[in-house]
């Protein structure tokens, strides 16, 4: 083993040199002051139209009172049937074995989802969610019309 031990010759490779380091000298000509008043201000406005724009979408679901079926995602319900009353059309939702009318104007489901259309086939909602970027942006959601199954 001593003798193995003795003639075994580790391989290193010699590692590079490195390069030379050379300084550049710092020209402001042409550049834009990142401090400058006018840079700021601007996006400053921008960012206040946005969150103005945010806050106009956000702000009356915030201040109204909240309906029983907001507190439920909408995953856990399901549209059972349609009928007309007075002469508006309304979806029959299930949720937990109870049984709701929704007509439009209703919320449901917990990202503000306000109905927008009730036919015999499906609710048609519009949710306001926040996007990646922190953004509240509208979409369209539905609830579609389930077959019972025996």
């Amino acid at each position: 083993m001593n003798e193995q031990r003795m003639q075994a010759k580790p391989r290193v490779t010699p590692i590079p040199e490195p390069k030379k380091f050379t300084p550049q000298a710092y020209t402001e000509e042409g550049t834009v002051d990142p401090y400058s008043f006018l840079k700021l201000s601007q996006a400053f406005k921008k960012d206040s139209s946005q969150s103005l724009a945010n806050a106009a979408l956000i702000t009356p679901e915030l201040n109204r009172r909240k309906e029983a079926l907001e507190a439920m995602p909408l995953d856990v319900m399901s549209m059972v049937g349609s009928i007309v009353k007075d002469g508006r059309p309304m979806a029959l939702v299930k949720v937990d074995n109870l049984l709701y009318q929704i007509r439009v104007g209703n919320y449901l489901g917990q990202n503000y989802g306000l109905v927008t259309k009730v036919d015999e086939t499906e609710v048609r909602l519009r949710e306001i969610v926040q996007d990646a970027a922190g953004e509240w942006t509208e979409r369209p959601a539905t609830l579609q019309l389930q077959e019972r199954t025996k």
